[in-house]
């Protein structure tokens, strides 16, 4: 049972969690840029982070494998250096969860950010504080609604993405067999009981996390 369920489920918390951890990081660095700074490139930047929100998540997968493969673009060097492949391990799982995911947190926190009066910015900065201090002590704080939705939905995202997984880490029983693979095996092998499972499972943890960050917010005066 534990082969079937509680693999499944822990190793799509572990994926879903390392993800969430990096896009919260880099998706507020890319956010703030995006909200707060004018660019040469700027629409390009935002067309490129964007790109994995409207591509096939299948089409997503193959662009990492062409990159990060063994034989691929960026992927080859590091195989050359250290005889090792990310693909078909759950490091890969991370990294196709992080890519479609973080459009969802830079979405949300950009607009999170760029709703943040400017006044507050320019009193702290007359006040002799340093950008990056401003950053993280005003502004992000007064964006952390925003901040917090994009974090959500982006842990939700990486719990229930199956395409670029499946084409990036694969279905590698005990490996990489994740919730959204599980179920997909599950379907496919007509073990509709352990699907259902799945299902229900995943669907109990979606209403939990939406519930709880619903509870945060709304505990918030700002």
């Amino acid at each position: 049972m534990f082969d079937q369920i509680g693999f499944p489920l822990l190793i799509t918390l572990k994926i879903a969690g390392l993800s969430t951890l990096i896009v919260a990081i880099i998706g507020m660095m890319i956010s703030y840029i995006l909200a707060r700074r004018d660019f040469r490139g700027k629409w390009l930047a935002d067309i490129v982070v964007t790109l994995p929100l409207v591509l096939p998540p299948t089409v997503t997968g193959y662009l990492l494998v062409v990159l990060l493969g063994k034989k691929g673009v960026l992927g080859s060097i590091l195989y050359n250096f250290t005889g090792w492949s990310i693909v078909f391990t759950w490091q890969a799982a991370v990294i196709a969860a992080f890519v479609v995911s973080l459009p969802l947190m830079v979405k949300t926190t950009t607009a999170a950010i760029e709703a943040v009066d400017r006044e507050y910015e320019y009193a702290a900065f007359t006040l002799g504080r340093k950008e990056l201090d401003t950053a993280l002590f005003i502004t992000l704080p007064l964006a952390k609604k925003g901040i917090l939705a994009g974090i959500v939905l982006s842990f939700a995202r990486a719990v229930g993405e199956f395409g670029a997984t499946l084409m990036f880490a694969g279905n590698i029983p005990g490996r990489t067999n994740t919730m959204s693979i599980s179920i997909y095996s599950a379907f496919q092998a007509g073990n509709n009981e352990l699907a259902n499972m799945l299902v229900i499972i995943l669907i109990v943890m979606s209403l939990l996390s939406m519930a709880i960050t619903a509870k945060v917010i709304n505990s918030w005066k700002i």
